[in-house]
């Protein structure tokens, strides 16, 4: 692994005590320097107490928002923070394998500047709900219409950047119209998104996902306001 890459990790949080442990676990045996930034966004549950007794704490770096302001708002909390040459998106829900961030890595290090993990390449989805699946597939069709792309999984966690990337496209959003918001950005900006194979192994509603039907709407008005974006 090229170790002139540093590795910052976003991971927006609200009420994963049960698995953002483990998430940080494998994380930080990443075979790359890393630095890891996690957002609680005003988790009701033990979310903030299992990060700050996690073995390896004082590796990590974590900012709490006194009120839940979103996904989109937590990134934004976190991007003032990096100091690594790349970052990338985490969920805490361990619905992704961090180990496939390597990955994603190898083709910023052959010259990309923004990589996505797609769970729709050579991997079977796992445990996707059929109303996420054909959203989705709605949404990614869509954005694909309007912005003159083929990308195959628009609303996938992990997007990683080069910094100065990101930092140029910035984060307008709060929630996860961030993720048509971001796609659209890079695109009209001249990035050109290339796509890894990922494994999922996704998570019924009861065992706390939050993303919403409604969400859907949100990502349509979001890629329909953005098709005119030029970057500054």
């Amino acid at each position: 692994m090229d170790s002139t890459h540093v590795l910052s990790i976003v991971i927006p949080v609200f009420n994963e005590e049960q698995t953002i442990g483990q998430v940080l676990t494998l994380l930080t045996n990443l075979p790359c320097a890393t630095q890891i930034i996690v957002v609680d966004d005003a988790s009701t549950d033990d979310t903030a107490a299992v990060v700050s007794a996690h073995e390896y704490a004082h590796l990590l770096t974590m900012v709490q928002h006194p009120q839940n302001r979103g996904k989109g708002a937590a990134i934004r909390s976190a991007l003032a923070l990096v100091k690594g040459t790349v970052v990338v998106i985490q969920d805490a829900d361990l619905e992704y394998n961090p180990t496939e961030l390597l990955s994603l890595l190898k083709c910023i290090e052959a010259g990309a500047d923004v990589v996505y993990g797609t769970r729709f390449g050579v991997h079977r989805p796992l445990g996707m709900l059929a109303t996420h699946y054909a959203g989705n597939r709605v949404l990614t069709a869509l954005f694909n219409l309007l912005y003159g792309t083929h990308l195959s999984d628009l609303e996938t966690c992990y997007k990683m950047f080069r910094v100065g990337a990101l930092r140029q496209i910035g984060i307008d959003n709060d929630r996860f119209d961030i993720d048509p918001e971001l796609t659209a950005k890079c695109i009209r900006s001249g990035y050109q998104i290339v796509e890894v194979p990922v494994h999922y192994l996704g998570r019924p509603y009861r065992a706390g996902k939050k993303i919403r039907p409604s969400d859907a709407f949100a990502a349509v008005r979001t890629m329909w306001r953005y098709r005119k974006y030029r970057p500054t």
